[in-house]
């Protein structure tokens, strides 16, 4: 059999010929898949060209095994530009062939990579891992069998194994970690695949490296790969490290405060091990650490005069033979916004290639995306690429642009440059005396059909700060093109792009806010923050005030569906959190699961093994005014105290509001401290030192809010008690909520009970989940909301926690249940 017969299928010959002969003899160019023994069975073509040349379509690429174009000469040899192809090609595994007009002959310049026949798993082998008579148990000498566990973990083999979207939620205890790790290790093993875990937070990825997939190795028996992905901004760049410090050199007298602390973080460069932040003995200032740390708009790649030294492609080249990767939330939906950009999925992005995504902590995917994909600007990241350019201190004059000056032959461009910075700056000035004067005494302000007039005044000044920022990035672009080609891998050429790119950026957004009423898929808000200024002698004093303007998705849906849900073959979301009393969907419609093909879909719910019926107090006052009475707030301090006092403290104070925690945490110092209990407050110190502080000293009491709601881990008597001041709904102000609140209204549903209850549940559940860690623990959960009893929808919050002991009765009684159930 000829070359020719084992690689094409009589009729893809004949299509392949004819489509030739259509295009008048011209190359074409086509996108093929093969059977299971190599030869082409399928065949697309995707563009024309002419004699010499024809496009590659990249779109129609991705789905292909094997890339075929024609030479009309009847001479078969690659050029250039087809090795160039043919080396893009090979990195995704696709084959590269050249043939003549008349496809009777074939020059083959890149083997395709066969796909292999995927091996299943088997479910029950997986599981058999954890049961009693497994390696698990044989090794651990407290192995208690967790029934929720073994069938969590073959619902999720079988995910694999199908290729499925699995929603599974996992009650506190059920082991979900080696749920998920287990299967998808022994697919990454069998299949020579690679996997992909996403988690919320930094504590839980610390555990799977350090903790879970070590043990889960044992438990395998082989060994895999598994590498911690940060994102680069958490790792120093060697080349910006050491053009920051010769720049500091020069104007040391100007800036010694800088100066210092980048010659101690080049210190720590030469001898750290992985150059990563966390690795720092000190915590340099955000705007020191800026300077030096990657950033990937100012990567050089291969460019870059250390690039064999970069940590970052340190970690790239374990990441690109590792099997399991862990990552968070936020670089994952880098990886992703790279791919979906053009990419592709088969190629490099943020991270190496891959095609099953585990999602743990997945409640707070949407939170997470759409965070990622909100854009802002603010003065200082305004000011941070002007003064990359151009800066001027203590009559010191630095910046990239006096050295693109002397590289370029427009130098004469760069005064006009300067005068613009001087333009973006007013320009600037206005439009956040203009922002600050919407926002009032308000902490947001949305853009939307009820404010746009009173926006009147910000539209022109926004359109003069997009016209200045259009005037510098013209000169500045100017300049560069002035630069000589044996200059532009010049660093400084490089950065000033970058920051350049950055600029440019702003002003989109400045004419998106402009624009608002065109673009219905977006929020634009603007938030005013606080900065504490700083005198002299570096005391603080009276707080400041700026704003932020924001263009925020309305939905993330869409692009949920398109990044993550259609092109990925399997992805498993788990979570303790994840439904509404016995429901899925709110959470599957947020997160656009809804959108997917509904046969691929599987949702399953594993109940904690806690014994929560015998070990937790659920308590509600039934005589506490309503939270939106004026004696709400000083009834709640009263019953705080009185319960701490019926604890001995080992609580967990939640609130919804900063003020309200302030005040109430003033009250209760004032009786509990001098009796020797000590009350912690967020904000007094950072989060990880409170929360060492608190599980240190177990008859400690922690008052907090926002993140403390999940996340803390305090198991045995450090935590006995958690009292939740109010159900945790969303401030109805907040601008996001707000207009995803109107998009429901006008789709003719009910906002409150579509939005707000499922949001405030989830979070309740949240705050719940507190005090069970280990399955002796045992206390009380107080409520001081009795709006769970007095209100239709407090059933719907009832009905998503775990049965337990309750007490509903005045506070007098709770307060003594609450002392007999924690000291019985």
């Amino acid at each position: 059999m000829s070359d020719m017969d084992m690689r094409f299928s009589p009729a893809v010959r004949e299509i392949l010929s004819a489509s030739i002969s259509e295009a008048g003899g011209n190359e074409v160019f086509a996108a093929c898949c093969l059977d299971g023994e190599g030869c082409i069975t399928t065949i697309t073509i995707a563009a024309r060209g002419h004699q010499s040349a024809v496009p590659v379509i990249r779109s129609a690429a991705e789905n292909a095994e094997v890339l075929v174009h024609n030479h009309p000469s009847g001479n078969l040899t690659p050029s250039d530009a087809d090795l160039n192809i043919a080396s893009q090609a090979a990195e995704s595994g696709l084959g590269f062939y050249i043939v003549n007009n008349d496809v009777t002959d074939v020059y083959v310049v890149v083997e395709p990579v066969l796909s292999r026949e995927k091996v299943p798993l088997d479910p029950e082998y997986v599981s058999a891992l954890l049961d009693e008579t497994g390696p698990l148990a044989q090794n651990r000498s407290d192995y208690e069998e967790r029934p929720s566990q073994l069938q969590l973990t073959k619902e999720i083999a079988a995910s694999f194994n199908e290729g499925s979207i699995g929603v599974f939620e996992a009650g506190t205890g059920v082991g979900k970690s080696y749920a998920y790790l287990l299967p998808a290790m022994q697919w990454a093993l069998q299949n020579k695949d690679r996997v992909v875990v996403s988690t919320g937070t930094i504590n839980l990825q610390q555990q799977l490296i350090d903790k879970d997939i070590p043990r889960a190795i044992e438990i395998i028996g082989q060994p895999i790969k598994a590498v911690l992905i940060k994102g680069r901004q958490n790792y120093v760049c060697l080349r910006r490290l050491q053009e920051a410090v010769g720049e500091a050199s020069i104007e040391s007298d100007f800036f010694e405060d800088e100066t210092e602390e980048l010659r101690r973080i080049q210190q720590w460069a030469e001898t750290t091990s992985d150059g990563s932040r966390s690795d720092l003995t000190f915590m340099p200032r955000e705007e020191v650490w800026s300077r030096v740390c990657s950033e990937s708009d100012a990567c050089m790649g291969m460019r870059c005069s250390r690039h064999e030294e970069c940590f970052v492609m340190r970690v790239r080249k374990e990441a690109a033979s590792a099997s399991l990767l862990i990552v968070n939330h936020h670089l994952l939906f880098a990886d992703l916004e790279v791919r979906m950009a053009g990419v592709g999925y088969d190629d490099t992005a943020v991270l190496p290639p891959f095609h099953h995504i585990v999602f743990d902590e997945a409640h707070s995917m949407e939170g997470a995306a759409t965070s990622f994909f909100s854009e802002y600007f603010t003065r200082f990241k305004v000011l941070k690429q002007l003064s990359l350019l151009y800066r001027v201190r203590r009559s010191s004059v630095a910046g990239h642009l006096i050295s693109l000056e002397r590289l370029s032959s427009s130098a004469g461009e760069v005064q006009d440059a300067l005068a613009a910075v001087q333009e973006i700056k007013a320009s600037y000035s206005d439009a956040e005396d203009c922002a600050m004067r919407l926002l009032g005494d308000a902490s947001t302000w949305r853009l939307c059909s009820e404010t746009a007039s009173a926006a009147n005044e910000l539209f022109p000044v926004l359109s003069k700060l997009r016209g200045a920022v259009s005037v510098f990035t013209g000169v500045v672009r100017t300049v560069l093109e002035g630069i000589a080609e044996e200059d532009q891998d010049d660093p400084i050429v490089w950065e000033s792009k970058f920051a350049l790119r950055r600029i440019e950026f702003i002003g989109s957004l400045c004419q998106n806010f402009c624009e608002w009423s065109e673009r219905p898929e977006s929020v634009f808000w603007i938030e005013k923050k606080r900065l504490a200024n700083r005198s002299p002698r570096g005391d603080s004093s009276e707080p400041s005030w700026y704003p932020r303007f924001v263009q925020t998705p309305l939905s993330i849906a869409p692009m949920m569906l398109e990044g993550v849900f259609e092109p990925f073959r399997t992805v498993v979301c788990t979570s303790a959190t994840l439904r509404i009393a016995d429901s899925f969907d709110f959470w599957l419609r947020r997160v656009g699961v809804t959108r997917a093909d509904p046969q691929r879909i599987r949702t399953g719910i594993f109940e904690s093994p806690f014994p929560y019926a015998r070990n937790v107090l659920l308590g509600i006052p039934t005589d506490s005014p309503l939270p939106d009475s004026p004696e709400f707030q000083l009834w709640a301090e009263t019953a705080i105290i009185s319960l701490l006092q019926a604890s001995g403290g080992h609580t967990l104070v939640l609130f919804t509001s900063y003020e309200s925690l302030r005040s109430a945490c003033e009250a209760a110092r004032r009786v509990l401290s001098p009796l020797g209990m000590q009350i912690l407050r967020q904000g007094d110190d950072d989060r990880f030192r409170l929360l060492e502080a608190f599980k240190t000293d177990e008859s400690s009491v922690l008052f907090a809010t926002d993140s403390f709601w999940e996340g803390v881990d305090a198991p045995g008597d450090a935590l006995l008690q958690v009292i939740m001041v109010k159900l945790p709904f969303r401030v109805p102000n907040d601008p996001v909520h707000a207009a995803r609140s109107e998009a429901i209204s006008l789709s003719g549903g009910n906002p409150f009970m579509e939005l707000s209850v499922p949001e405030a549940v989830v979070r309740f559940r949240q705050g719940f989940g507190r005090l069970m860690r280990r399955k002796t623990d045992r206390g009380s959960v107080v409520v001081l909301d009795r709006r769970l009893l007095a209100k239709r929808y407090g059933a719907v919050f009832l009905q998503s926690i775990p049965e337990t002991a309750v007490c509903f009765d005045s506070m007098h009684v709770l307060s003594d249940s609450v002392e007999r159930f924690i000291y019985r």
